[in-house]
């Protein structure tokens, strides 16, 4: 299928230069075209996802992308879509969060293809060695302040302020995309919504520095949530793509909490399943929305994509073993990714009766409440029921020798660490 088809048909196009022309050029050649990536964590989060998989898109109908890490503008910072100035980071972490973007970004983008690779480049190559009268002379005299004043990273920081610092940021982005225009013959720049001006900045630059130059850009959309909230955020923070900072558990499991209203728009912005198959979920979440079939096909799609199949099963397993109860199965590994965000008490020593193990790890109050919960049959060890108040938890209980998952009721639980 035509690539811009398939992205109108998945609601990936947000605004585009000479839609025409662009088509035009897709259909008659292999194309370069980039999106940038500045190196402000030391991992990208899913909010980056939707431009990588966008080049990745546009690899597989046969173009080349150009994955741009911004080991240059990263030492300045983007105001756009901030409402205040970022804090800037030294050299050498701008540095070190450049190499670990460039390793998640070959997750995405394949390397090795013979007649597409994706490429890797960082603008440090060429704004780092940039002097002051050179950007001053030659870059800067292209811009108006007119012109640089009515886009909307400007505009949106006018009241609360803006350095120069920031104000110049745009013609630094604009820089990246002539020299990738000149040295690799790049002709297309995609990025999200809020790029838009320092995109056709970029495209006015490439115009007055190269005779019959031609170069087009397209932004995707920005990714929302229907109940209004913001997307990629959790109570724990940022979905990130490091399974260090998030567990492809909890990856899975942002996935598969996704609200009906969002999750046909989430298949068709993130996953590579085909226009049927996404149709035909949409008509299962509409038949039958409780089964939430969708859901996890998003889930599975997304996890297997992000990290991989094996850790797609793990999530799926932890899932389903702390759905059932099911916890003695689990190994300590998953142990830990499903009980990463649950209250944990550490245990110095050898055998413990459970009442006093209770008390000492605070999921009982006192020991009169805790013989009352075991009675009750409110205590679980491993997702197994004791109701015998003499039970002492030694080392049969202990998964791996690591972990103990005590819960009291329907839902509290605790993990005993050893």
């Amino acid at each position: 299928m035509d690539i811009l088809k398939d992205l109108e048909f998945r609601g990936l196009i947000n605004q585009q230069t000479d839609e025409e022309g662009l088509r035009a050029l897709l259909a008659k050649e292999s194309t370069k075209l980039y999106c940038g990536f500045d190196p402000t964590a030391d991992s990208l989060h899913i909010g980056h996802l939707l431009p990588v998989l966008i080049l990745r898109r546009f690899q597989q109908a046969g173009h080349q992308p150009i994955a741009l890490v911004g080991g240059g503008t990263g030492l300045i910072g983007d105001p756009s879509g901030k409402k205040a100035e970022r804090t800037l980071n030294e050299k050498e972490t701008v540095a070190m969060f450049s190499d670990r973007i460039k390793d998640q970004l070959s997750r995405f983008l394949d390397f090795e293809e013979r007649e597409n690779a994706a490429m890797i480049a960082n603008n440090y190559e060429w704004i780092g060695s940039l002097d002051v009268i050179t950007f001053l002379r030659d870059i800067g005299k292209n811009f108006g302040i007119n012109y640089m004043m009515a886009k909307d990273s400007v505009q949106s920081r006018i009241e609360s302020g803006i350095s120069f610092t920031e104000f110049s940021y745009m013609i630094l982005q604009s820089f990246d995309f002539l020299k990738l225009y000149q040295n690799y013959g790049c002709r297309l720049q995609i990025g999200g919504s809020d790029q838009w001006g320092n995109i056709t900045a970029g495209l006015e630059l490439i115009r007055k520095s190269e005779e019959d130059a031609k170069a087009f850009g397209l932004t995707v959309p920005l990714v929302t949530k229907a109940d209004g909230t913001k997307f990629g955020k959790t109570e724990g923070g940022a979905i990130w793509l490091d399974a260090e900072k998030t567990s492809p558990y909890e990856f899975y499991q942002f996935w598969i909490n996704t609200d009906d209203r969002d999750v046909v728009k989430y298949l068709k912005y993130f996953t590579f399943l085909s226009h049927e198959e996404i149709t035909e979920l949409e008509a299962k979440a509409v038949e039958a929305p409780e089964k939430r079939e969708a859901q996890k096909a998003l889930a599975a799609e997304m996890t297997k994509l992000v990290h991989s199949q094996d850790a797609l099963e793990q999530a799926i397993r932890i899932s389903e073993a702390l759905f059932s109860g099911s916890i003695a199965e689990l190994t300590a590994e998953e142990i830990k990714q499903g009980f990463k965000d649950v209250p944990s008490y550490t245990h110095e020593g050898g055998e413990v009766g459970l009442i006093d193990l209770l008390v000492n790890s605070k999921i009982s109050p006192s020991k009169r409440q805790a013989r009352e919960d075991i009675s009750n049959g409110a205590i679980y060890i491993n997702g197994e029921r004791i109701q015998d108040l003499q039970k002492v938890v030694g080392e049969e209980d202990r998964i791996e020798g690591q972990f103990t998952v005590v819960r009291r009721g329907k839902k509290k639980y605790t993990l005993i660490q050893y």
